[in-house]
């Protein structure tokens, strides 16, 4: 279709942007479709990858994609991959994963052609699936562009739905007592859009976990729960470890060389 002569280009985008996720959203597959998930110890489970953008400091188009590909149960790291890349697509709340998805799904082919038996069996992903404004967020996304179980692991709660930091929501997470205590993410619809999960025993802050494909959300919230040595989960934390030391490496620069990017700023609204 032709564009209007009175549609500005970013209208255009967006247009594109919104077709794009609805077809890709019917690929979504809510359940669990492999074996090692239906074991509670999660027998048969041997890589869980992990993957996140840093960005250069004061530079919202310049950023390192990592990908890392972890031993499990053991939590090493057996793979990891950093490239420099050149984010050009507009940042736009709910539409993250147009922005950062392609050089995660291009490290994915790379490791697939170099190392093929390193293949994660499942990617912790730093952002939202489900958990999103038109229910696809950037770990569905992933999810559906590379065949891989995917999990969405955010920082922040995305408020949508109905939901919002408000004191029930303090209050509900003043009641997570240890690691592993969750209370579900309802919304006004009634849907349950993820979970807030305490991951870790000295922290009080939760961490947000959806399903992102090929995973339900219990399967999920069990996985990242095993994978965490600290609040966020190892996999994601190396793939932004490593991808920080990348970017302070490549421009021989300070330790305050890197920026989460929009987005991603702790103390702002979340966008995944």
């Amino acid at each position: 279709m032709a564009r209007s002569e009175t549609e500005p280009p970013e209208q255009e985008i967006l247009r594109r942007w919104e077709r794009e996720q609805a077809q890709l959203k019917a690929n979504v597959i809510e359940e669990d479709t492999e074996e090692w998930q239906k074991d509670s110890t999660f027998a048969g489970l041997e890589r869980v990858g992990g993957v996140d953008l840093s960005y250069v400091k004061g530079n919202d188009t310049v950023a390192c994609a990592s990908l890392v590909v972890l031993s499990y149960p053991d939590l090493e790291v057996l793979y990891e991959d950093c490239q420099m890349v050149t984010v050009s697509a507009p940042y736009v709340a709910g539409y993250l994963a147009f922005r950062e998805a392609p050089f995660l799904v291009e490290a994915a082919r790379r490791l697939q052609e170099r190392e093929p038996g390193l293949r994660p069996q499942v990617l912790l992903v730093d952002g939202n699936g489900m958990l999103h404004h038109r229910g696809f967020g950037v770990a569905c996304h992933l999810g559906v562009l590379t065949g891989l179980p995917c999990v969405g692991v955010a920082k922040n709660l995305l408020q949508v739905d109905g939901l919002a930091k408000d004191e029930q929501h303090k209050g509900q997470i003043r009641d997570l007592q240890t690691g592993g205590d969750v209370f579900p993410l309802r919304g006004t619809s009634g849907r349950v859009l993820g979970m807030a999960l305490r991951s870790y025993n000295k922290s009080t802050k939760p961490i947000y976990v959806s399903v992102g494909h090929r995973t339900c959300l219990e399967s999920a919230v069990r996985l990242v729960q095993a994978c965490c040595r600290y609040r966020i989960p190892e996999p994601i934390r190396q793939a932004d470890i490593r991808s920080r030391e990348y970017i302070r490496k490549h421009l021989s620069s300070p330790l305050g060389c890197t920026s989460p990017g929009p987005g991603r700023k702790e103390d702002a609204e979340p966008k995944h």
